[in-house]
């Protein structure tokens, strides 16, 4: 049976026409025309290629070539496999990762993948510190400045290390591979105090990140998981972009591949930001 939550307090309406009707496509950001606000479309996702980054448990993402050329028949055919972990490359946690019970990918509600967004810049603090966790006051403070978080919102965190993909001594804090190199992880994730405080008391939509975990490399019980999954949150990891993204006035659409059942899944997650 279908069923609908109550529409949260946001002013930026939910739009299809924006999706259509896209011209002057140039790298991660297009523009569309008609009779409609003008508006930029980011896109927020790292491609999947031999490069992408997956946990050093994982084999990464693998594209098995098929066929490619011109058939007897004359015309052009190419098709080919590809294969790969739930959790790797940009992608969504559904809850049941960390919560028995939990929500599935497939059935995570649409008004958790498509909402307005606010990206907190915490990306000085990472800087200086790879192991941050972004805490509850750096979420108060942010809030001083643009109003409180909305409840109903995907909130992005901008850690700045999605500049360091696809190298993964930069970006996870050891190339390494395998059960060993789990402990040698070292990037920036958010506090399981401010998952806890999120989740209860603004109760957002999803969360997401420019890492390869809601938690931080350094963490080995993967509380914020824990805290956000079982409040039915899901986390969006390994983001692109969100540099191009401001605080406020953007709307998320984030649309995982639909895998019944699945812990998790590929993502392709876009920004329409209104100009």
């Amino acid at each position: 049976m279908f069923t609908r939550r109550k529409r949260a307090p946001w002013a930026w309406p939910i739009w299809v026409p924006p999706l259509l009707a896209m011209v002057g496509c140039a790298g991660s950001v297009a523009t569309r025309q008609g009779p409609w606000p003008p508006t930029r479309i980011v896109d927020l996702t790292h491609a999947f290629d031999s490069e992408t980054v997956y946990w050093p448990t994982e084999e990464g993402f693998v594209l098995e070539r098929g066929t490619a050329g011109v058939t007897d028949g004359g015309y052009y055919y190419e098709a080919h496999r590809f294969r790969g972990a739930e959790h790797g490359g940009t992608h969504v946690d559904a809850p049941i990762h960390f919560w028995e019970g939990g929500e599935s990918v497939d059935a995570i509600g649409l008004d958790r993948l498509v909402a307005p967004a606010v990206v907190v810049d915490v990306s000085d603090a990472c800087r200086d510190n790879p192991d941050h966790q972004v805490g509850t006051e750096e979420l108060r403070r942010w809030e001083k400045d643009h109003g409180l978080i909305p409840r109903g919102s995907i909130l992005l965190l901008r850690t700045g290390f999605s500049g360091q993909w696809p190298d993964r001594s930069l970006y996870l804090g050891t190339d390494q591979r395998g059960v060993e190199a789990v402990s040698k992880l070292r990037f920036p994730g958010l506090a399981p105090e401010a998952a806890r405080w999120l989740a209860q008391e603004r109760k957002i939509a999803a969360i997401g990140l420019d890492t390869a975990s809601i938690d931080p490399g350094s963490s080995t019980q993967f509380g914020s998981h824990v805290e956000l999954f079982s409040h039915g949150i899901p986390a969006f990891e390994n983001v692109a972009n969100l540099e191009l993204l401001p605080a406020t006035g953007a709307l998320v659409v984030a649309l995982p591949m639909k895998i019944r059942g699945g812990s998790g899944a590929p993502l392709r997650i876009i920004a329409l930001v209104p100009e």
